[in-house]
């Protein structure tokens, strides 16, 4: 007989819980400053739109069936208009990179796109261009670390010195997933034979193959590009050296920008070429390896993009199989989006020197962004296989990906199956310091199990859920979970979660 049908011998008093806001609003969208920028679950409304990746490819949207016809309908006609990367949650925790993370660019066909203002030296700047030369200020450019970590070590250690030869990393590149072949049209008035560009990155000496074209739903090259200069220019610089890339007036970033605006492809190719040259020299002069050996965090931006590169890559080319799930089973698939999972990260306190777990880690998204984002010792454990499947793309990609930028992430471990049975998942629970489980979609059972899981946690752990594993009823002094969890009931606002809009409730547990 389960311990939970039995009568406890535990009589601890109730405790009284306060409901706190636990996360700021969701900041306001916007693109980046050289371009477009840029993990779990609940019902949703109809009306709400679902979310998207930083570069607007579609994120897996399986509704629960606890969703009406109508609502899955509304949703399936939002990601097809918005075309967005939205999930919703799988015996798994987490999703996908952003999940609502920052708003993207929108993908529009540039026949049916309104005209973007053609800009030329002559012309005054509008006040669009204000605001993008304001965020390009010497004084404001610089990119912090959202936390900083003094006993992290963010230099790679195959990162490319600038000298000598490497072995090249096998990388998803661009073009794979978004070019002439995958029926995409070119873009700023560029024939077929013309819109092959190569792209250079701080940390190797090999180039990712882009092709300056559009399509639906695809990765918008050119918006993929000026967001990479951007990042690396304000990451990985010091004020003199990013200079030529960040001046208001003729920086390389504002030579893209412009390029783009004034649809003049030849100009964004050469001012491509330009930074390709300039990073080269950088990289060989030793600048790159020296800044990247002071970091000590990365800004949350580059974490996101980086993370949203991967899962475009990967997961979005094949989203539709996040779809095949079992009705009224532990089985469905949502995301909790970066935004979430960074205030998670931070009211944990989750260092470096830290073990996270991630219970029903779906396609790897949160498992990912834990290693890259704080540096820790990042496990996951997921049982649905075509997850799982795409998670071991994830991570492959993402370890090339991290090697390309110049980070070194916490070490990621996968494991497929059941997490209540998986001998390296529950051994590594037992070392866990934050554990996260997005049981909004478990059963009674599974959450039972769960409890009964925690029994086994050091005194101190944090588990975050969606749902409270504290029963309130009359009987809660009787409860097992009320005996060794000491809760905090909490709430997320809008946009937090990739299978609705809508704020909702979570909880942080500490293991008594």
């Amino acid at each position: 007989m389960s311990i939970f049908n039995q009568k406890s011998k535990f009589k601890v008093k109730t405790e009284v819980r306060k409901v706190k806001q636990a996360v700021a609003p969701a900041p306001p969208k916007k693109s980046g400053g050289c371009g477009g920028g840029s993990s779990n679950g609940a019902l949703s409304r109809p009306s709400l739109s679902a979310p998207s990746s930083a570069h607007g490819t579609p994120r897996a949207s399986p509704i629960p069936s606890s969703l009406t016809a109508a609502a899955a309908a509304a949703r399936r006609l939002n990601n097809s208009s918005h075309s967005p990367e939205s999930k919703v949650g799988s015996s798994s925790s987490t999703g996908t990179a952003s999940r609502k993370r920052r708003a993207p660019p929108s993908r529009r066909s540039p026949a049916t796109a309104s005209p973007a203002p053609v800009l030329s030296d002559s012309e005054p700047a509008s006040d669009d261009d204000d605001d993008w030369a304001e965020t390009l200020d010497r004084s404001k450019r610089r990119k912090r670390a959202h936390t900083e970590d003094p006993s992290r070590r963010l230099r790679h250690p195959k990162l490319w010195p600038g000298q000598g030869e490497e072995e090249k990393a096998r990388i998803v590149h661009a073009v794979d997933v978004a070019g002439l072949a995958d029926k995409c049209q070119p873009v700023m008035g560029l024939g077929r034979d013309e819109v092959a560009v190569r792209l250079r990155y701080p940390g190797a000496k090999y180039y990712e193959r882009y092709e300056l074209v559009w399509g639906k739903d695809k990765i918008d090259g050119a918006v993929d590009i000026m967001k990479v200069v951007e990042l690396v220019a304000s990451t990985y610089l010091t004020g003199s050296e990013a200079k030529p890339f960040l001046d208001k007036n003729d920086g390389i970033c504002r030579r893209l920008e412009k390029s783009k605006n004034t649809q003049d492809g030849k100009g964004f190719k050469a001012a491509l070429f330009e930074y390709n040259e300039q990073l080269l020299a950088l990289q060989k002069s030793g600048a790159i390896s020296k800044n990247i050996s002071a970091l000590r965090g990365i800004p949350q931006e580059l974490v996101e993009f980086i993370l949203d590169q991967v899962y475009d890559r990967t997961v979005a080319p094949k989203v539709d199989l996040l779809a095949k799930y079992e009705n009224g089973t532990d089985n469905v698939y949502g995301e909790l989006l970066h935004p979430f999972i960074t205030n998670i990260f931070d009211r944990t306190k989750l260092s470096s020197g830290m073990v996270f777990v991630d219970l029903g880690s779906g396609v790897g998204n949160v498992t990912l962004q834990a290693a890259l984002e704080r540096g820790c010792e990042s496990w996951g454990c997921e049982m649905m296989e075509n997850a799982c499947n795409l998670a071991e793309e994830q991570k492959k990609e993402f370890a090339a990906r991290c090697r390309m930028w110049g980070i070194a992430p916490g070490k990621v471990y996968l494991e497929r199956g059941d997490f209540r049975k998986s001998e390296r998942t529950l051994a590594a629970l037992k070392r866990a310091d934050v554990v996260l489980v997005n049981n909004q979609a478990f059963t009674a059972q599974l959450n039972d199990h769960l409890v009964n899981m925690f029994l086994d946690l050091k005194i101190g752990c944090k588990i975050v859920s969606l749902k409270t594993f504290v029963h309130d009823t009359k009987n809660a002094a009787n409860d097992v979970a009320t005996s060794i969890l000491d809760v905090e009931d909490l709430t997320y606002p809008e946009g937090y979660v990739s299978w609705t809009n809508a704020a909702g409730a979570f909880c942080i547990s500490t293991r008594k």
